[in-house]
């Protein structure tokens, strides 16, 4: 089996501060998995660890029943059966897409190199591309290309190190689809690594929030945004309403907020002071008297046709709070508006 088991990962850049801190990480074989966090948090380094091209200070790296990286091992990369999608393709510029493609194909004869080749130019969607120069490719397609020359060896494990950063918006979900789906046609495991959270949580089967060295929370897409281990992870996968509470000491499963009464999908068993966890989509705008709404002041409104986020002030809570809202916008700044919640919150002590 391909399954990745990443333990106690530690890596320092000479006498600096390390930025591996113990790092630990299993993806189950066949599995898509992202590894998402901010800028210098340790991604890329644990990425290219996992490659061979950086030895760990310390930690093991697995790969189903073979040990990577370990206390006196350390398997160089070319022996490790790991494909790699850099940034931006990286394809050899005098070379054709075939020939791409088939550059790792070292050992099989000329028939096997072939049928090798327009198999994964198939799967990418670039049948028929084989002659072309890469330059002749636009970047979506050079990122498939790269993503073929990388399966083609079938590889135990293949990387992907930001490999959509270079595309356009509007080609970038395209690119990613197309990517998922030929990974999960080969069966591969598959590492991304993001800065994006949006790429993460619509690309991947398992999360990997990273911070400052460590894993924070792995969890599915779902999981991570609906139940987020702490308030900055709540921030940092998406829109997040963070509001003080205080948990109802009668009922224990509804906190006392600046929306009012909140209730909790978890009640917790400790301090009874908190930070109430919401997601914009469960606030809904409604009449200044509508039951169950408390009252507040729309001060912005952005629109970005599919929604729009209304921000609103309300009593007892000094920041903002952002409302997400679908259709048609009937408010405007400086008009009152009520805001109600809707579903449960989370709570962090």
């Amino acid at each position: 089996m391909n399954e990745l088991h990443v333990e106690g990962l530690t890596k320092s850049y000479g006498a600096g501060e390390p930025v591996l801190r113990g790092l630990e990480l299993t993806v189950p074989a066949g599995t898509l998995a992202a590894v998402l966090g901010p800028s210098g948090c340790g991604k890329t380094t644990m990425l290219r660890v996992v490659a061979g091209f950086l030895r760990a200070d310390a930690g093991t790296v697995r790969l189903g029943d073979r040990l990577l990286n370990g206390p006196g091992v350390h398997v160089p990369p070319e022996r490790r059966r790991i494909g790699i999608v850099p940034q931006e393709g990286a394809l050899f510029p005098h070379l054709s897409v075939a020939r791409n493609v088939a550059f790792g194909l070292t050992g099989a004869d000329r028939g096997e190199r072939r049928r090798t080749t327009d198999e994964m130019l198939e799967l990418v969607g670039l049948t028929g591309y084989g002659d072309r120069m890469p330059h002749e490719l636009s970047g979506g397609q050079q990122q498939r290309v790269a993503l073929a020359r990388a399966l083609a060896p079938r590889p135990r494990l293949v990387l992907l190190d930001e490999p959509f950063n270079a595309l356009d918006s509007a080609l970038r979900a395209g690119v990613r689809a197309d990517v998922r789906s030929a990974l999960r046609a080969t069966g591969a495991t598959a590492v991304l690594v993001t800065h994006d959270q949006q790429e993460a949580l619509s690309t991947a089967d398992l999360v990997a929030v990273v911070r400052d060295g460590r894993v924070a929370q792995c969890a599915t897409p779902q999981d991570l945004y609906r139940h987020p281990a702490d308030p900055w992870i709540a921030g940092f996968v998406g829109d997040a309403v963070l509001l003080p509470g205080t948990v109802d000491v009668d009922s224990g499963d509804t906190a006392r907020t600046a929306l009012g009464a909140v209730p909790l999908a978890a009640p917790p068993g400790g301090p009874r002071a908190g930070t109430v966890l919401l997601r914009p989509e469960q606030l809904r705008l409604t009449g200044e008297d509508s039951v169950g709404a408390v009252s507040g002041t729309v001060t912005d409104v952005s629109y970005y046709g599919h929604d729009a986020m209304v921000t609103v002030t309300v009593d007892g809570h000094d920041t903002p709070i952002g409302i997400r809202v679908a259709g048609p916008i009937r408010v405007r700044p400086g008009e009152q508006t009520g805001v109600r919640v809707e579903g449960e919150a989370g709570f962090h002590s």
